[in-house]
């Protein structure tokens, strides 16, 4: 029996492919029943996210062709040809597998190194092929063990620490400069998907007063409506600007929208309460002589590059630390996986010679009821036990001898001499 780990992700495949391979949670309740119909599979999850389709199963490794078979599954399942996915799929068995789970959940197969997002999304897959009987003992464990590395990983290590993202870089910076960030008005200039995410990060954080100006007032008001913000267009920025403690602009515009009059002015209508400016635009949205001003504090997304790799290089020492634990609890699973096997065949042994055993006390019985002698009865026991018990063992040594296998020999002889 062998522990698969088979599928795609950001590194391996293009956004359409994972798009293609994903399973939404209605197609999973047919896919894991179908995936445990497959030749030799027996306990399968399923790990479905935006970056990354993942199969991992307790299965039969019939030789040929464990992998074939799931490439050939997962292709057939969502219409595409074996040959197309093989050129992305990846497929790790045994070791590897256990330890590339064990780094995706902590978060050190992530696009973003280090995010707590994936853990729950393991979780989740987990728990879904849990109900649908699709988890035995073997995946059982090794979930459960999975989850306690990653927990561990996020706990003792700094790897999930300090911002990777421009947004959330963004909203440390305005953590560090405003005590009580929560109480403060914030604005957002532009609603695109990185004003978003500062959006979802300061709600996150419990900020109550937000502003959203957009050139249209319909996405504006998506944004805000999703974070109980205010929507607004760009013609208002006048107006809002001396309300708002913190300006974090991200536009699409060739030109900067918001000029250093525009911010004297607000100033003064703010009795010179200092203003806290991130423009994470390409090109700026905030006109750089802003930073002229007094109690106007203007960050570019340059800045904030600087304190993103700086953090990026302390997220992979803590990797490194983290990988070498991670590497310790997959030798601690293997080693039970080692001694699961063991307590297989003790117990296949053991059921095989009290079967022997059973067969022939029933046939000693029969002779005694018929009125054979004891002593004829207990001689022919002991002959017929000894000759079933040793014939497999003797034919094994035979077959060993003539093919020189000196280490069957050798396991043989030290067997017997335990027994003297």
């Amino acid at each position: 029996m062998t522990i698969f780990a088979l599928g795609v992700n950001h590194k391996t495949a293009s956004v359409d492919m994972r798009e293609r391979l994903a399973f939404s949670p209605e197609q999973l309740h047919h896919a894991l029943p179908a995936l445990r119909e497959q030749t030799g599979v027996r306990e399968a999850v399923i790990v479905s996210t935006c970056n990354r389709t993942e199969i991992y199963c307790h299965a039969e490794a019939n030789g040929i062709t464990s992998t074939d078979l799931l490439v050939g599954w997962l292709a057939g399942y969502h219409g595409i040809p074996a040959t197309t996915l093989q050129a992305h799929v990846y497929c790790h068995e045994d070791d590897a597998a256990i330890d590339h789970l064990m780094r995706v959940a902590s978060g050190l197969d992530s696009l973003i190194l280090g995010e707590p997002q994936i853990l729950g999304q393991v979780k989740q897959a987990y728990q879904f092929a849990k109900n649908q009987a699709s988890v035995g003992g073997i995946l059982e464990r090794l979930f459960q063990q999975t989850f306690h590395i990653a927990k561990r990983v996020r706990s003792e290590t700094a790897v999930g620490e300090n911002a990777v993202s421009v947004a959330f870089a963004a909203v440390n910076l305005a953590r560090h400069i405003f005590a009580e960030l929560e109480q403060a008005q914030v604005l957002l200039v532009g609603a695109g998907d990185t004003a978003e995410l500062v959006a979802q990060h300061l709600n996150e954080i419990g900020v109550k007063g937000l502003a959203v100006a957009n050139r249209t007032l319909a996405r504006a008001e998506q944004v805000a409506q999703n974070y109980k913000g205010q929507a607004h267009t760009l013609g208002e920025l006048p107006e809002l600007l001396p309300q708002a403690d913190i300006v974090i602009s991200s536009t699409a515009s060739t030109l900067p929208i918001i000029g250093k009059g525009m911010i004297e002015q607000a100033l003064k209508q703010r009795r010179r309460k200092p203003m806290l400016l991130i423009d994470l635009a390409v090109p700026r949205d905030i006109e750089a002589q802003v930073n002229e001003l007094n109690d106007a504090y203007l960050y570019t997304v340059d800045d904030l590059q600087g304190i993103i790799a700086e953090n990026m290089r302390s997220r992979e020492e803590a990797a490194a630390q983290a990988q070498g634990m991670i590497a310790e609890q997959r030798t601690q699973f293997m080693q039970w996986l080692r001694t699961l096997d063991h307590v297989d065949i003790l117990r296949e042994f053991r059921q095989s010679t009290e079967l022997l055993a059973q067969e022939q006390l029933q046939r000693a019985r029969n002779q005694l009821a018929a009125g054979k002698p004891a002593e004829e009865v207990i001689a022919e026991l002991t002959q017929r036990l000894t000759n079933q018990f040793l014939h497999q063992p003797t034919k094994v040594l035979r077959e060993a001898g003539a093919q020189g296998d000196f280490q069957a020999l050798a396991l043989f002889q030290q067997l017997y001499k335990d027994t003297q």
